[in-house]
């Protein structure tokens, strides 16, 4: 049964590899013309539509998860607090992709987005108080340096870090501390990953709403009567939805960090799809970049894994 569920565990995580290395080609695909805020908003509301009916199902198979619990008011506010926060910031997090992919260009964003286990690294030191071994540390070292060389196009210049690429790396930032923030209160909550999914979903696509009605008021009539731009939404909304679920019942599977390591190469097939389909050009300071990137995973991981006994010290 163990060895069934790490074949599944291995398949899922493959799965999300692929969608992953087609998300930032899909969203550089969309017709121009309309702000990267608006596609946001939208493949938003596509994810909605996505999640809506599996979360149904759900509820009306039985499976209640959490709402199989009586809360007291205080788990309630606790809960409702979570939900709105983490739902806020993934869906800033999606804004962020979208422009980040946009401007920095799909390979550029895809490997900043590998920034990850750095991130969740400094927020489980600071705020979990998980001490690090000086080989994780070193490890983190290299991943920060390799991103700062690719921030400055290989220059190593600090005048010439791309203001993009920061704008990229508010993704990993940003999924960090809302993943550290869920994975706590989900230790505490029976709550199903199809529930998790759809409230994240849902407040994320009224957070750009929101924004969206505020910074693009004429972003909501100019985008939904246009057939192309819908349906490239509506392509991302699916993939993103789908990659969500996906992660969410491999991680359950095998452990994070093995997962995380399948899926490592995701930015170099994005950087051949990109140079395929959107005629972006693979500089050689991207190639060197994301190879230190990901030995940098792999060696956190594999520290990661000793760390927790399942391979010999």
């Amino acid at each position: 049964m163990a060895n069934q569920n790490m074949k599944t565990g291995i398949v899922l995580a493959l799965v999300c590899l692929c969608i992953l290395s087609v998300m930032p080609v899909i969203s550089n695909s969309r017709p121009a013309g309309f702000s990267a805020l608006s596609f946001a908003f939208y493949l938003s509301v596509w994810q909605v539509v996505f999640a809506a009916p599996p979360f149904v199902l759900e509820l009306w198979s039985g499976r209640r998860g959490i709402f199989s619990v009586s809360l007291t008011p205080g788990q309630t506010g606790r809960s409702i607090g979570v939900a709105l926060g983490t739902g806020v910031m993934f869906g800033l997090s999606t804004f962020l992709y979208v422009l980040g992919v946009e401007k920095a260009g799909a390979g550029n964003a895809a490997i900043a987005m590998q920034a990850y286990p750095m991130f969740a690294i400094l927020w489980e030191t600071l705020f979990l108080k998980r001490r690090k071994t000086p080989v994780e540390l070193g490890f983190t070292m290299l991943l920060m340096a390799a991103l700062y060389y690719l921030a400055t196009g290989g220059s190593l210049r600090i005048e010439g870090i791309s203001a993009w690429f920061l704008v990229s790396l508010g993704v990993p930032l940003l999924w960090s501390i809302a993943h550290v923030i869920i994975k706590e209160e989900l230790g505490r909550m029976p709550i199903s990953p199809l529930q998790v999914t759809f409230f994240r979903v849902v407040i994320s696509a009224a957070f750009l709403a929101a924004a969206l009605a505020l910074a693009e008021p004429s972003g909501f009539a100019s985008g939904v009567g246009d057939t192309g731009f819908q349906g490239f939404a509506m392509l991302m909304g699916m993939v993103y939805y789908l990659e969500l679920v996906v992660w969410f019942y491999a991680v359950r599977q095998i452990d994070v960090s093995f997962a995380s390591s399948i899926t490592t190469p995701w930015p170099a097939f994005t950087m051949i799809l990109a140079a395929v389909v959107l005629r972006e050009e693979i500089a050689l300071h991207q190639v060197v970049a994301f190879a230190v990137v990901a030995l940098s995973i792999y060696g956190l991981t594999l520290t990661g894994l000793r760390k927790s006994s399942r391979l010999p010290a």
